[in-house]
């Protein structure tokens, strides 16, 4: 789908032609644009400000149907967010124009171009396949014209970032899928059957095999479903390989809260609670088609969150896998529950140089930082900043919270070794990543809380409505790093 193009801007056939422009900036040195340019002149209510379009229909000179000049505003804001956002809503409206395949100018700096490669490849994606009517259709081809000087990396980094690109896309469908087509034994097949094509070792433990490792957390979270418990692991294992890593992704299919049962407002959102499974799946099958060099394992605790007359109940005390006590004190903080076993698993089983898990964990998290920033909580302030680094390169964007020691007493039961939830509704956020830091002993790990960017209420300018895909592209980046 994307690909790179050079040759005489005058002489490209496309159905459209779409060239950024920066409202205080001078237009690249060529001949074609300079000519493209002048047209501009005539509609002065176009001045290259962010989200503005002028759409030009057969000019002279050109051999493209359309020409469509998209603004990305000043050049003090011209960053490669706005230019990858540019580049999202210019692919939405050929899709509304029902085009077939559209070309970019690309000019300027390399980051720039590749933003702008992402949010085209992103903004391509239609989530339809629910609707016996498809009005719309995505773009058989996305080109980007470039200068034949500059050509050479440009090929190599379009097809990375279309394999990137179709990771988050395919996170975003898993997320935005009706609960009734991924209780946790769905999902699990839907999982390894995306893993099977690649280069991966792919387990899936069931029910039984889950008690054997005596998680009874992860059970006692699934007991009020009809569909039990499961954990795919996902392992990507290069044949050289200097560091290993396990990523966590919470899988809750469904989240009724259980006993605690959540208000109407807002349950049918509740399918998206898998959103970090979700995203650690999607991020494992992306590693293994870029083929990294590092050893990166995938632990996917599956769980459906139903109330019934077997579902676990506020005041029990459950067991983990490893030996601490739980005093449940509300059957809606069941994320941090399925964690807790994963997390110990991945510290036995694997024995890591870092751990990293990803979960739609608190409605704390959401109130503090809204719902387009991820919080993240580490012991390890140097890990916490190269999150933190990946996320604003990718515009998936994460802020460090803390974890005092003395909120830990939140934590303190009566009757058990830890509670689930603190003992007052505020610090929510700190209280759950505090609970997980339990279960990790003293390896590097971080915890991302994606409570609010993991799912969008309406569309973005690269994104539609439902799943986001958050995670994939920071987490790739994050990986790439080490």
């Amino acid at each position: 789908m994307l690909s790179v193009k050079t040759g005489d801007l005058a002489e490209l056939k496309t159905d459209l032609l779409i060239i950024p422009v920066i409202e205080d900036a001078a237009f690249p040195k060529d001949r074609v644009l300079a000519e493209l340019a002048r047209k501009i002149d005539f509609y002065p209510e176009f001045t290259g400000g962010s989200g503005q379009e002028l759409m030009l229909y057969g000019p002279d000179g050109v051999e493209a149907d359309r020409v469509l000049f998209t603004g990305v505003g000043k050049i003090e804001k011209a960053d490669a967010e706005a230019f990858r956002a540019a580049a999202g809503k210019a692919v939405n409206r050929a899709i509304k124009a029902n085009l077939s395949d559209i070309v970019f100018v690309a000019r300027g700096p390399n980051e720039r171009i590749h933003a702008m490669m992402e949010g085209a490849v992103l903004g391509n994606h239609l989530f339809d396949i629910y609707k016996r009517e498809k009005k719309d259709k995505a773009l058989s081809e996305i080109a980007f014209h470039v200068e034949k000087a500059r050509r050479k990396p440009f090929p190599e980094a379009a097809q990375k970032i279309e394999t990137i690109c179709k990771g988050t896309i395919m996170a975003r469908e898993w997320v935005s899928a009706p609960p009734n087509d991924k209780r946790p034994d769905m999902f699990a097949r839907s999982i390894v059957k995306a893993g099977d094509k690649e280069n991966l070792t792919i387990v899936d433990l069931d029910e039984r095999t889950i008690r054997k490792n005596k998680m009874h957390a992860l059970v006692a979270v699934g007991a009020g479903s009809s569909t039990g418990p499961r954990m795919v692991i996902l392992d990507y294992r290069p044949e050289k390989y200097d560091k290993t890593v396990v990523l966590v992704g919470k899988g809750v299919t469904f989240d009724s809260g259980g006993i605690n049962l959540k208000p109407s407002n807002g349950i049918a959102d509740m399918k998206q609670d898998m959103a970090g499974a979700a995203a650690v799946a999607a991020t494992l099958i992306t590693a293994t088609r870029l083929e990294m060099n590092h050893r990166i394992i995938g632990l996917l605790p599956l769980v459906e969150n139903m109330p019934s007359g077997t579902a676990y109940r506020p005041g029990d005390v459950i067991r983990t896998a490893t030996g601490t006590t739980i005093e449940i004190g509300n059957t809606d903080a069941e994320g941090r529950m399925i964690l807790a076993d994963a997390l110990s698993y991945a510290v036995k089983q694997y024995h890591p140089d870092t751990i990293i898990d990803v979960a739609t964990l608190t409605g704390a998290c959401k109130m503090a930082l809204g719902p387009k920033i991820a919080g993240v909580f580490s012991t390890n302030d140097k890990l916490s900043a190269r999150i933190i680094a990946a996320g604003s390169k990718t515009h998936e964007r994460c802020w460090a919270l803390p974890m005092p020691d003395d909120y830990k007493d939140m934590l303190k039961s009566d009757i058990a070794d830890l509670r689930n939830v603190g003992k007052s509704r505020w610090g929510g956020a700190i209280a759950a990543a505090l609970f997980l830091s339990e279960f990790v002993n003293d390896t590097d790990w971080a915890h991302i809380d994606i409570a609010g960017p993991a799912f969008s209420e309406k569309a973005g300018a690269y994104c539609p409505a439902g799943g986001t895909g958050f995670g994939v592209r920071l987490l790739i980046d994050w990986l790439g790093g080490l």
